[in-house]
């Protein structure tokens, strides 16, 4: 590695970032430049590792204007081996003053494909070798179009009465099924969607529905039709039963509001959750697997 070089990038040379093919094209997600225009990213975040003048290696961590937590690593692409790219972090975690989260993007089904497998390899191997543990992994799906179940007549569902609600039966549930955006919450506002998505997603109950057998709640889902994409953002049941026809509720109530596709992310060890999901009509987007700084390593909790 002697004629390798490792900095980060200076205002004025972004293009320098996507002089790197993109070695995962059918993956889909926000360009380099898209991310500049927003603000999400910047030179000053953005690292490459250059040989011959060529880049083999490039970093990108995001952090929205106005966010009030770290950076997080949101693009990591490596055309070298992975001493390289911990190399890369290593330089990167020092003017950080520490190691952040890395977030790796993979298309769905990722391990049955080989030639995804061969790419993500290196960039994996080398958050590990920079002190990164891999703490979980999180599955987007979407729906686009395809015929909701019919409902059995066992459950009706009713507006949210109010924030108060809302906020009582968050509190008597768990562990929410769905979650969509929470990394972001958590990042941006310091919020954790699990506890508090109110504070997220603001304290209007239009966008809640509430599940009932017998006159009972059984379950509550939060929906936002104006984010990046109409999606599920909190999912929770006091009544398993109930997880497959709330789930077809939210997304009926998304497209009677006009959405042609709705998201939703789930943690990809719950495969009952993934099952009703599929059976709703939802298909996997893509994976992220999450590395965390070695100390703070665990179960999933993004």
């Amino acid at each position: 590695m002697t004629d390798l070089v490792v900095r980060p990038l200076v205002a004025g040379e972004e293009s320098l970032f996507d002089s790197m093919p993109d070695p995962l094209p059918q993956l889909r997600q926000f360009g380099y430049a898209e991310g500049l225009a927003g603000g999400g990213y910047r030179p000053e975040h953005t690292w490459v590792a250059l040989r011959g003048g060529r880049v083999v290696g490039r970093a990108a961590w995001c952090l929205p204007p106005g966010a009030v937590g770290e950076p997080w690593l949101e693009r990591f692409d490596l055309a070298a081996e992975p001493e390289v790219g911990a190399t890369l972090l290593r330089a990167a975690h020092r003017a950080f003053g520490g190691p952040r989260t890395y977030y790796a993007a993979l298309p769905a089904h990722w391990r049955r494909r080989p030639e995804v497998l061969a790419v993500a390899e290196a960039p994996m191997a080398a958050a590990r070798l920079a002190g990164l543990v891999e703490r979980g992994e999180r599955l987007r799906c979407s729906w686009t179009g395809t015929p909701l179940p019919t409902p059995s007549g066992r459950y009706t569902f009713r507006p949210a009465a109010g924030p108060a609600e809302i906020d009582a039966l968050v509190a008597r549930v768990a562990d929410p099924e769905v979650l969509t955006g929470r990394e972001v919450a958590r990042a941006v506002h310091g919020v954790d969607l699990a506890t508090d998505p109110l504070a997220w997603l603001g304290r209007s109950a239009g966008a809640w529905r509430i599940a009932l057998r017998a006159g009972e709640p059984v379950g509550l889902v939060g929906t936002a039709g104006d984010a990046c994409y109409p999606l599920i953002a909190y999912l929770g049941l006091l009544d398993e039963a109930a997880l497959a026809e709330l789930l077809a509720e939210a997304v009926r109530v998304l497209a009677d509001g006009g959405a042609h596709e709705v998201v939703a992310d789930v943690d990809a060890h719950r495969v009952r959750v993934l099952a009703e999901l599929e059976r709703t009509g939802f298909r996997q987007l893509r994976s992220r697997v999450v590395f965390v700084p070695e100390q703070t390593g665990g179960r999933c909790g993004t």
